[in-house]
């Protein structure tokens, strides 16, 4: 595998300027309208996204690209960022989605900041709420170019602090206790993780805190551990990392954070920062102890497959569209898991673009919901609604295309994701037996059929049949409501029909440097 070493930190740049920009947000505060916050922070995050499109077109997906160290720990590693075949799905994903939706959340936070007036609430400054925001994305770009596991460790805290606030201040509900129990769950989680690569970290040497420097790496902590100390270390970071996935078992965060937070942080929260755990799984997990989580495996597809159909059943029994996709997003992290545990080159790929898929799509629908919530007077229930694609076509048109992406059907990109997890997870059959492809098999079918169900029946519950009463007033949204919406969805339409772009070098690399 080629790596490329800049001459310049053109990947810190893409961390350091939305950070500026979020700091220069908060020193204004409302000096400025709201229009010129958003305006400076979705473009230092639309400089990120320029950022890595631009290095993949001139170096290729097919190298490792890489700034110059930044700095040295002699018992921690080399702190810097990097970009490859499989982090790049991932980055684009986050700084798109945060970008456009820094665009929505003027309408939108102006509707909730004008809620709380006339509750007697008195908000942070529109700055206050742009300098969280940006830091957030900032953070969660930050996790995706670590190259060392510390590093990752502490970007990924970072994402705690800020949207723990976004929801504290700006949320629904009992937001403070709400907040407070995303806090201490995902804490835990993020703490699980680092407990078991310090575990092994000193025992393992210097190298085991930079899992991304080659093919040289991969196992090294197989190699250098054994008996418990290696199944404690390796059980900690992956169950940690799966409290972040908010996979059956450990999701109990998940429904009310995502539920009860402001529109755009649930559109940043669900799609984008709960996916970061699967991808680290591949990335310094399944670098690191390749056998180890190989002989895992089985259990982790027993657990992607149940949460799954799980999520799958909560989302069809909800009354209140935000938690249903709060519960959605449960059922789609299992897909992702899914792809990853069959430890095969396609069904990894699918889950890297599964993540993409579903960064768009479900940012789409929390962003739908919104318009719903902004335009229709706090409007949440499913059942209250009924007939609005006559009243707002174009929410309509772009909610059934949100729901197209996490259920596969063309021309979205989750048509590739799904035939690849799909693909990898028959393999893993076929290899183990008959019992384990039928078992897979049948399991599949119930959580695609359950995707589907939930998918559809809030469509013609939400947007069809007769028009109820106190809705013949209902009218389109705003434009500055919908045309974010619209730019995400071509985004991923586009997604559709260059996927090879990305998964050619994904396939490759996941051949040249895992070897499966």
């Amino acid at each position: 595998m080629n790596e490329i070493i800049l001459g310049n930190p053109a990947l810190l740049s893409t961390v350091v300027v939305p950070v500026a920009v979020a700091i220069a947000s908060w020193l204004m505060r409302d000096k400025v309208s709201p229009e010129i916050h958003a305006t400076i922070n979705a473009g230092a995050l639309g400089y990120s996204l320029l950022v890595f499109l631009i290095l993949a077109y001139k170096y290729g997906l097919g190298s490792v690209i890489r700034d110059p160290e930044v700095w040295t720990v002699p018992t921690l590693g080399n702190f810097a960022f990097i970009m490859d075949a499989v982090a790049f799905p991932v980055l684009i994903s986050i700084a798109a989605v945060t970008a456009f939706t820094a665009v929505y959340s003027v309408p939108y936070m102006r509707h909730r900041i004008e809620e709380m007036h006339e509750k007697g609430e008195k908000p942070p400054s529109w700055g206050s709420y742009f300098f969280l925001y940006t830091l957030f994305a900032a953070a969660m770009i930050g996790t995706l170019l670590s190259t060392n596991t510390i590093e990752f460790y502490l970007f990924l805290e970072l994402t705690l602090i800020p949207s723990f606030l976004l929801i504290a201040f700006y949320g629904y509900g009992d937001r403070v206790r709400i907040a407070i129990l995303y806090l201490l769950w995902t804490h835990v989680g993020a703490v699980l993780f680092l407990l078991g690569a310090l575990a092994v970290g000193f025992k393992a040497g210097f190298d085991f805190f930079n899992p991304f420097t080659g093919k040289m790496l991969l196992g090294l902590a197989d190699a250098a551990l054994s008996g418990a100390l290696l199944k404690t270390a390796l059980i900690l970071m992956v169950v940690g990392l799966l409290v972040k996935m908010a996979v059956f078992g450990v999701h109990i965060w998940l429904p009310y954070a995502h539920a009860e937070a402001p529109t755009p942080i649930s559109a940043l929260l669900s799609p984008n920062l709960i996916g970061i755990g699967g991808a680290m799984l591949i990335r310094i997990v399944y670098t690191l102890f390749p056998s180890t989580f190989a002989s895992a495996a089985p259990y982790l597809i027993g657990w992607a497959l149940l949460t799954m159909i799980y999520g799958g059943f909560m989302a069809l029994v909800q009354t209140d569209f935000k938690r249903l996709l709060a519960y959605s997003s449960v059922s789609q992290m299992g897909y992702l898991l899914l792809g990853l545990s069959t430890i095969t080159a396609y069904g990894m790929s699918g889950a890297i673009l599964h993540y993409l898929v579903h960064a768009f799509g479900k940012a789409i629908l929390f962003l739908t919901a919104g318009t719903l919530i902004a335009t229709l007077h706090g409007l949440r229930a499913i059942p209250k609604m009924g007939g609005l694609a006559t009243k707002m076509p174009f929410t309509a048109a772009l909610g059934l295309l949100g729901f197209m992406f996490i259920t596969g059907i063309p021309p979205t990109p989750g048509l590739w994701s799904e035939y690849l997890i799909v693909r990898g997870a028959v393999q893993y059959g076929m290899d183990h037996g008959a019992a384990a492809f039928v078992t897979i098999g049948v399991f599949l079918m119930i959580g695609i059929g359950l995707s589907t169900a939930y998918a559809f029946l809030t469509m013609k519950r939400a947007f069809y049949g007769p028009l109820p009463k106190h809705l013949e007033d209902a009218h389109e949204a705003s434009p500055g409501l919908l045309v974010p919406m619209a730019v995400l969805a071509a985004i991923g339409v586009v997604a559709f029909f260059v996927v090879y772009t990305m998964l050619d070098p994904m396939l490759a690399y996941f051949h040249t440097v895992y070897g499966i």
